[in-house]
């Protein structure tokens, strides 16, 4: 029997018998998830948050490699959305999955997003780069988005919604802002005084 699989970055010809065939995708699967990495989320108000990202220039292995970092570290801290921004690589890639199942995965990389229209939608926000604390934030509700996935292929989207929502909150992260900007001076000084407390006791 022959079999193909591909494996992360591996692209993976098995020749032998299901059983065996079982045994060595298994083992290959947690070779591939030790590879990833669980990154450290910056916090809120770590200046590296306001560093503007750069452009991709390619989509290579490295990117790829990182792309599956963001997912892994975004999947561990029950987040939906994750800017290479927020784990101190100041990239253009964005990764979320706004799904209920966790099971639909999408990658970002240079997105660029477009106003559709005049409607606004308020939604509560939260971030994992401002542990528990979630306000309410006005957002455009409809955008067309273009980006390229993890294969480098272009395309685009027009979504609205909750992924509308996630998309703007997470391109702000690449542009150096937060949801905690769109908020009044003072609560954003309430939040800030509290995360630094709890920084300063955990520390």
């Amino acid at each position: 029997m022959v079999y193909t699989a591909n494996i992360g970055m591996f692209k993976v010809v098995i020749v032998r018998t299901a059983r065996m065939l079982t045994v060595v995708y298994t083992h290959l699967l947690e070779i591939h998830h030790k590879a990833m990495t669980i990154r450290t989320i910056l916090e809120f108000p770590d200046p590296r948050l306001r560093i503007t990202a750069a452009p991709v220039a390619k989509v290579d292995k490295r990117i790829r490699h990182l792309v599956d970092d963001m997912f892994e570290t975004m999947y561990e801290a029950k987040g939906i959305g994750l800017a290479a921004t927020q784990i101190d690589e100041h990239q253009r890639i964005v990764v979320m999955d706004v799904s209920e199942e966790r099971d639909s995965p999408l990658t970002l990389i240079n997105p660029e997003v477009e106003f559709i229209g005049d409607s606004q939608r308020e939604h509560d926000e939260g971030c994992l780069s401002v542990p528990g604390f979630y306000e309410t934030v006005s957002r455009p509700d409809c955008i067309r988005l273009r980006a390229l996935n993890e294969k480098g292929d272009v395309f685009e989207l027009e979504p609205d919604g909750l992924l509308a929502v996630c998309i703007q909150h997470e391109l702000d992260h690449l542009n150096g802002k937060l949801f905690v900007d769109y908020l009044s001076a003072l609560k954003r000084q309430r939040i800030r005084k509290k995360l630094e407390k709890l920084h300063r006791q955990l520390a």
